[in-house]
């Protein structure tokens, strides 16, 4: 808990996503390590699925890369384990409920505390069935992070008074990917979050230039980035390493007011 909440504490925070074992395990775990150093203050790892009904074509295509090279979730805790060894870097799986109840629930949630997974983000989890995961999440020491959309409306309220950790705002109605202009009043969002709770909102779904990075940055406490990035990993696959860490470097300068060099 105590490195969630030092994802915000007195910054902006930049929050890369990936999905585990695209292109291989291996190149999954240098990215971690590399993305950490150029200053990712949390990471979420994607724990491939074969219908993952929140993600469009560019992280639906890394599922199938990842699921190709023979990635497991075994294998995926196993390299969570390695990486722990080299950075204590905040670690959140985003994964779906079927997948965890498929590996077994306590199995899962045990497994996460064991290897040093902090939270979990699950798209397809409505919030009144939140109570599925929510006693494994308190007995195995993992934030299930919630998550608001434009759509949430008078739900919003009623999601921040139960938030951990902070609160994943969806910037976008559909799936992730790359988005030329975000349109959503993402202010409006958060203050009526803020209005109910003091917790840390951090933004994601569509972000993928240090433009829009500045932008929702100054309305937030931190922007998630996915498909962009992922777009790289597609592009360079096992040489891609030093482009997503320009990438981080550039975007984590972006949000914090500062020059890319």
């Amino acid at each position: 808990m105590n490195r969630i909440e030092n994802v915000f504490a007195s910054k902006k925070a930049f929050i890369p996503f990936i999905t585990a074992g695209d292109p291989n395990l291996s190149v999954t775990e240098q990215l971690v390590i590399e993305m950490a150093d150029a200053g990712a203050d949390l990471i979420e790892l994607g724990i491939p699925f074969s219908d993952p009904v929140a993600e469009g074509i560019v992280i639906q295509k890394a599922d199938e890369r990842a699921l190709s090279s023979g990635t497991t979730t075994d294998k995926i805790f196993e390299m969570v384990k390695r990486i722990r060894a080299n950075t204590d870097v905040p670690l959140a799986f985003m994964t779906y409920i079927n997948p965890i109840f498929a590996y077994g629930t306590e199995k899962f949630f045990q497994n996460c505390r064991e290897s040093g997974i902090d939270a979990l983000i699950v798209p397809d989890l409505p919030f009144e069935e939140k109570n599925e995961l929510l006693p494994y999440c308190e007995k195995y020491g993992v934030v299930l992070i919630s998550l608001i959309a434009p759509t949430s409306d008078e739900r919003i309220g009623m999601i921040a008074k139960e938030a951990q950790g902070f609160v994943y705002c969806v910037s976008s109605i559909g799936v992730t990917g790359v988005r030329k202009e975000i349109t959503t009043d993402i202010g409006k969002m958060i203050s009526l979050v803020k209005a109910v709770k003091n917790i840390p909102c951090a933004v994601g779904f569509g972000i993928s230039t240090p433009e829009q990075a500045k932008k929702m940055a100054q309305v937030s406490d931190g922007v998630i980035v996915g498909s962009a990035i992922v777009k790289l990993v597609e592009q360079f696959g096992e040489n891609c390493v030093d482009h997503v860490k320009k990438y981080v470097l550039d975007m984590k300068h972006a949000i914090s007011g500062k020059e890319e060099n």
